[in-house]
């Protein structure tokens, strides 16, 4: 990922708390809990609450009506994620004894690896605040959508162009992926649930403040 320059502030301006935007939408925020990569909640990760720029919310409530109209809910992953959340990674990946969770995220990669193809960044467009990890979520089944992998497994399998799957898995991808393209959304080549604004209003700012609808209300 390209940096223009290392602008970082605190102001959380110019950002909603996503529920309030997308009525129904569907929550698990990973880094919020134990269970992701790490294995323990992310530094600045105060609230299990999805953060975005105003106008990422309003193009992703455009996808989660044309979602609806499939059948389909988002379910979300995490959104904005600050600067101190990705410096806790990179801390992470310097503590070569930690592999706690290797066998259910990155079972065929060493953590260095991780960083070394592109799984995880020292700077992420995350805390730009229009970036969004997400899944559908099938109204009929009560179930999240068969993806082929899931969220955050780091490995070949979950490219969106992956063809090692079932034709049924890969064609979950590309409805995802329509849905977000058609509303400005751009995808990565790495990872299936990964999407940033391509008109994103902040490309050159890092945010620090802490997820929290609390810290949000206050400021």
């Amino acid at each position: 990922m390209k940096v223009e320059n290392n602008n970082v502030t605190m102001s959380p301006s110019g950002f909603v708390v996503l529920a309030d935007h997308i009525p129904g939408i569907i929550q698990e925020i990973r880094y919020y809990s134990t269970y992701n990569f790490i294995g323990d909640r992310v530094d600045g990760y105060e609230e299990p609450v999805a953060l975005l720029t105003t106008e990422a919310a309003r193009a992703l409530n455009n996808v989660a009506k044309a979602a609806m109209v499939q059948g389909y809910r988002l379910k979300i992953y995490d959104t904005y994620r600050p600067a101190c959340a990705v410096k806790h990674f990179v801390l992470w990946g310097i503590e070569d004894q930690d592999i706690r969770m290797k066998p259910y995220f990155y079972p065929d990669l060493q953590k260095q690896e991780l960083f070394s193809k592109g799984y995880i960044a020292s700077k992420s467009s995350h805390s730009r605040g229009s970036t969004v990890d997400l899944t559908l979520f099938d109204m009929s089944t009560g179930k999240e959508v068969d993806m082929g992998s899931p969220f955050d497994f780091f490995g070949e399998v979950s490219h969106p162009d992956y063809k090692g799957i079932t034709e049924e898995q890969y064609e979950n991808r590309m409805t995802l992926r329509n849905l977000m393209l058609r509303n400005g959304f751009e995808p990565i080549d790495c990872e299936w649930w990964h999407f940033t604004l391509g008109n994103e209003p902040y490309p050159d700012t890092y945010f620090e403040f802490p997820v929290s609808a609390q810290y949000l209300k206050r400021n």
